[in-house]
């Protein structure tokens, strides 16, 4: 499957880069050169957190492990507050005293809550504009609440019972449970509540570039712990390096499914956009942002939730993967995808007309 999907990236890759050469006559090259576009916008939300990644590991640590130790949890699903391919599989590998939990949290939750906190939403916030934010937040908590569907998915898949899957996620699925709450009772502040959240984030990963950069120009380290900028750039170029042929290909897949997305869309009532944004999504989270203009207010609500789990399914997180522990491999694929069907279901059903009132 992962060489199935690098050979579509490398097509699109090689079509992208020829027709660029012969001045953007198909609308492939444009595609092309965007990939490097996006390299600024996602250094400045993602290197950041990346340096700071070790010492926020270390510092938050201490006050949360013991927590987790309290309520009979493994230490190690503190490694899940950061994405999979951004230290939470070694983090939860680190502090795990049952193998099969380390392995659970590093790569099934990191791959969906880590990923969100750290990754979906300071990049989406970074990349999307205007009041399009709001309906990204709105998506966001709809796919959280959802989540917990997909990790007792993955628990299930990987060996885990039910009983245990609950009590591992317990911290999790609590909040998830209060922001559905939060949903109904008073969607208005949870939205800007959210909005708050994502400030702060995108301010830690500022702070975060600072410092790097400091130690980068001088060789003295503010912040012993942090990882290096140049370890972080090169997480970011890789990511380019796919951006250069997934947006080609995600082009030529909206339009080979224009056709059967607009009737589907008609019967949900979303934009054809959407539901491409929704299937792109499985590969990169990056083009589901750069699309994010074209959507309809209920299918942007939608893409938002179904990014939580969904995010990079068939690309990333599976090649991290089948590089590190291949068997939990159907663990991964299940979590998120239920839990990101569960989530686009959520936001299609709830969504309001009115909700885009104070919008």
């Amino acid at each position: 499957m992962n060489q199935l999907l690098m050979a579509v990236m490398t097509v699109g890759a090689v079509l992208g880069g020829l027709d660029r050469l012969f001045k953007n006559r198909f609308g492939l090259g444009e595609k092309f050169e965007e990939g490097f576009r996006l390299l600024g916008s996602m250094a400045l939300s993602m290197a950041g957190m990346i340096c700071l990644a070790p010492v926020l590991a270390d510092v938050l640590g201490r006050a949360i492990i013991p927590f987790y130790q309290a309520i009979g949890a493994d230490p190690a699903m503190f490694g899940s507050v950061l994405a999979i391919d951004m230290g939470g599989y070694q983090l939860s590998k680190e502090l795990a005293v049952n193998s099969l939990v380390g392995s659970y949290a590093g790569i099934v939750v990191s791959a969906v809550f880590g990923c969100t906190l750290v990754f979906t939403i300071p990049v989406g916030m970074g990349m999307i504009c205007g009041k399009d934010r709001e309906f990204f937040a709105r998506g966001i908590m709809l796919g959280l609440a959802a989540m917990p569907v997909g990790l007792v998915v993955g628990g299930l898949l990987c060996g885990l019972s039910f009983v245990n899957s609950l009590h591992q996620n317990l911290p999790i699925f609590v909040a998830a449970f209060l922001l559905l709450l939060g949903l109904f009772k008073i969607p208005d502040k949870m939205v800007k509540g959210f909005c708050a959240l994502a400030e702060g984030i995108r301010i830690l990963v500022t702070v975060g570039l600072i410092l790097a950069a400091v130690e980068s120009f001088l060789g003295w380290n503010p912040l012993p712990g942090m990882a290096p900028i140049g370890e972080a750039m090169a997480v970011v170029s890789s990511i380019g390096v796919v951006l250069l042929g997934s947006l080609p290909a995600a082009e030529l897949l909206r339009r080979l499914l224009a056709a059967p997305f607009s009737h589907l869309g008609k019967k949900l009532g979303v934009a054809p956009q959407s539901l491409t944004g929704m299937l792109v999504g499985l590969v990169s989270a990056i083009p589901v942002f750069s699309m994010y203009k074209d959507m309809d207010p209920k299918g942007k609500v939608a893409s938002g939730a179904f990014l939580v789990s969904g995010t990079s399914l068939l690309a990333a997180h599976l090649g991290f993967t089948l590089s590190t522990e291949p068997e939990m491999l159907p663990a991964l694929m299940g979590a998120k995808f239920c839990g990101a069907v569960t989530a686009a279901v959520l936001a299609m059903i709830f969504y309001k007309e009115s909700d885009n009132s104070n919008i």
